[in-house]
């Protein structure tokens, strides 16, 4: 199968998504997960690295109180019933779903035969795309589309209304209300079979590939850096040259992994990376943005985590939790061989670590340093 970006594109040629979104990473520390982690691990003491991001249903309790009823809204939500639905969808049905979530605001004007040639299929293909998700028709789906763009427009007319009230002492306030908006959205709105699918997935396989490009790199490092105290056989592929990417990827197998990372603007070099590990049969999993990402075309684990556009960078708080809860989740399915590696690393310190200049001196004696196969002098 060969992604086409033909759905994807505006008549300019560029994406909407990837208009609407730049490639700036963020990151958030949250620091109280640190003692449930320690409390779980007493002989890991100084691997808050692990614990030290909130993770997702820690977090969560302070930012849901404040919104009440979320949770059924989101359930409401006509984006929200897509996203649950999408992957029982036909071929047909998800390219509306994939064309709504582009262009949301002309599909509100469309009647379901200009829906159906916007998109290339039939106009009983839409109707049953909207009978699908609950509706009694095409005309109750619409009216539905219809409150859910207005709500939209009214959402990102107040962000600007408080944006332009906003001074400099109220900017820091705002920005974290943002980022607990946006985990509060991905903790109603992730898969927990999903997020359990790929915990498992990541343990049992015998080699982990990690993709992670552009502004979703440190994602992907983080991810690496930690996953390598639970678990052996972890690469993180690394090369923005395409063919060294499959280089790093050539004996990737049907028991190996693959972790794909990326959101708009998406990767196309990590969409290959995981087209190419599909094709060798290799189990893939991908964090991105929603389901209708294409991202997903060829995974058969999807991760969804919630970004937002600032003034000049895209926030990726949501997913850094995200990885964080995957993280504690196989840490604790592997306290003894996590612990072990904790009480290897300090070992390994104690005995190697160097705090001092970091120049050899060869005039120096000093050093003490001890060759193979000399014989020392008294």
């Amino acid at each position: 199968m060969t992604f086409s970006w033909e759905k994807m594109k505006e008549p300019g040629g560029q994406s909407r998504s990837s208009r609407l979104f730049s490639s700036v990473s963020s990151r958030i520390i949250l620091q109280p997960i640190h003692r449930q982690f320690t409390s779980q691990f007493p002989a890991c003491t100084s691997v808050n690295a692990i614990g030290q991001s909130a993770v997702l249903f820690f977090i969560m309790n302070g930012c849901i109180a404040r919104k009440g009823a979320a949770d059924m809204a989101v359930k409401n939500d006509l984006m929200a019933r897509i996203n649950a639905d999408y992957s029982r969808m036909s071929k047909g049905q998800k390219w509306i779903a994939n064309y709504i979530a582009d262009y949301y605001d002309q599909a509100v004007f469309m009647t379901a035969a200009q829906l159906g040639r916007a998109v290339g299929v039939s106009e009983s293909t839409a109707v049953r795309f909207a009978m699908s998700l609950g509706y009694s028709g095409y005309p109750a789906f619409r009216r539905d589309l219809e409150d859910n763009v207005k709500n939209r427009l009214m959402e990102r007319q107040e962000i600007k209304s408080q944006n332009k009230r906003a001074g400099k002492s109220q900017i820091l306030a705002q920005i974290l209300e943002s980022d607990c908006h946006q985990l509060e959205e991905t903790l109603l709105q992730t898969d927990q079979n999903a997020f359990d699918e790929a915990v498992d997935i990541i343990l049992s396989a015998k080699n982990v590939y990690i993709v992670g490009l552009g502004a979703s790199a440190p994602l992907a490092m983080y991810l690496v850096s930690y996953l390598r105290l639970v678990r052996d056989d972890i690469h993180m592929i690394t090369s923005l040259n395409t063919s060294e990417i499959f280089e790093q990827m050539i004996h990737i197998g049907s028991k190996d992994t693959l972790f794909g990372i990326s959101f708009p603007r998406y990767s196309m070099r990590t969409l290959k990376a995981m087209e190419f590990a599909n094709a060798r049969s290799a189990k893939v999993i991908s964090l991105t943005d929603r389901v209708t990402s294409p991202m997903n075309l060829y995974s058969s684990c999807n991760l969804t985590a919630q970004v937002e556009l600032n003034e000049i960078a895209q926030s990726l708080v949501a997913p850094m939790s995200l990885i964080n809860a995957l993280l504690v989740a196989m840490a604790r399915k592997r306290k003894s061989a996590v612990a072990r590696q904790m009480e290897t690393l300090e070992e390994l310190v104690r005995e190697y670590a160097f705090d001092g200049i970091d120049e050899l001196n060869p005039s120096d004696d000093s050093l003490g340093m001890d060759y193979p196969g000399e014989v020392k002098h008294a």
